[in-house]
């Protein structure tokens, strides 16, 4: 009896190591090389991930709307400032994951003097305030940001916080972070305009402050890129103004843009988002058309926003195409 006994356990410890090769066998063969997905395989992958992750977000966003209605009727006065500013952080970071992408290209600065850098980085501000007041705020990057370049000396020195903005700020340009095929450079050189937006492209405006009117820069830049251009509908839903000086310019500030950029995401109207943040001194109105009565909030939000600019000391353009100007950014 005691001198079978050994053998029977070098039998079972036989056994065991069989056991567990074989289980390691499968788990190799589990975890093998997969076959590489397609591009379109992996796009319809993403896409899928956005709109379950657009999905998640519209659910927060509806228990949040909920909640702070139930806070205001119980108090009014409950929604503090800090308040407010976690629930504009929760939205901005939200932002990342399921806003429509949209870069500001600033590779353009070099040929710009420094009064022309501190008025961009002015509109780095205000674009990002827009960005942080909307129900549904985009995912901004700041690309071609050298820590070594004016322009970033400018931004911190002339914006308090900037470090700590909800953006993405690289010296990375939109072609490293995005397939060439899903940008579209907005150019008022471009012979399309934009008819929509689309959640699965990336919008790149031109970072671009110009005294002397270099022409299209901001299309030679996307040539450069070999990406899609367009360039906001403004032929198709707004008409020549007269006036006494005979002045139309359709160049717009890279923040004007965006507003406008913004306010269609949030309406699917370009008739109202001209209607609000095209300037009006810049000589095109609404065609008759196209035309439609703003609502009242609407209207108190384009004044508030025009009395901050004038407060802030911005000063909108006053040139036409070809002639000097106060400020002349290469955007759409």
């Amino acid at each position: 009896m005691y001198e079978t006994e050994p053998d029977g356990v070098s039998e079972l410890m036989d056994l065991l190591h069989i056991d567990l090769e074989a289980d390691g066998v499968e788990e190799k063969a589990a975890g093998g090389d997969h076959a590489p997905c397609s591009k379109n395989v992996l796009r319809k992958q993403r896409h899928w991930e956005r709109q379950l992750a657009a999905k998640k977000s519209r659910r927060r966003e509806e228990k949040q709307r909920r909640r702070l209605n139930r806070a205001q009727e119980a108090d009014p006065a409950a929604l503090t400032k800090r308040v407010m500013k976690a629930i504009t952080r929760e939205r901005l970071n939200e932002a990342r994951s399921t806003g429509v992408r949209l870069c500001v290209d600033l590779s353009m600065t070099d040929c710009m003097s420094d009064k022309e850098i501190s008025r961009l980085a002015g509109q780095l501000r205000r674009l990002y305030g827009s960005n942080k007041k909307a129900t549904r705020p985009f995912h901004l990057f700041l690309t071609d940001l050298r820590e070594d370049g004016r322009l970033y000396r400018e931004c911190v020195r002339m914006n308090d916080g900037f470090l700590g903005y909800t953006m993405e700020i690289t010296e990375e340009s939109c072609l490293d972070l995005f397939p060439s095929e899903t940008i579209v450079y907005l150019t008022p050189d471009a012979q399309e305009a934009l008819e929509t937006v689309d959640p699965d492209k990336v919008y790149v405006l031109g970072g671009l402050v110009d005294e002397s009117i270099q022409k299209k820069l901001s299309l030679s830049r996307a040539t450069e890129l070999s990406v899609h251009t367009a360039r906001l509908p403004i032929d198709e839903y707004m008409v020549k103004k007269n006036n006494a000086k005979n002045f139309h310019s359709k160049i717009l500030a890279v923040n004007q843009v965006f507003d406008i950029l913004l306010m269609f995401s949030e309406t699917g109207s370009w008739t109202q988002a001209l209607q609000t943040w095209f300037p009006g001194g810049k000589g095109y109105v609404i065609s008759p058309g196209n035309s439609t009565r703003l609502p009242d909030a609407t209207q108190t939000q384009m004044e508030k926003q025009q009395m901050n600019e004038l407060a802030s000391g911005f000063i909108p353009e006053v040139h036409t195409e070809g002639q000097s100007a106060a400020e002349n950014p290469d955007a759409p």
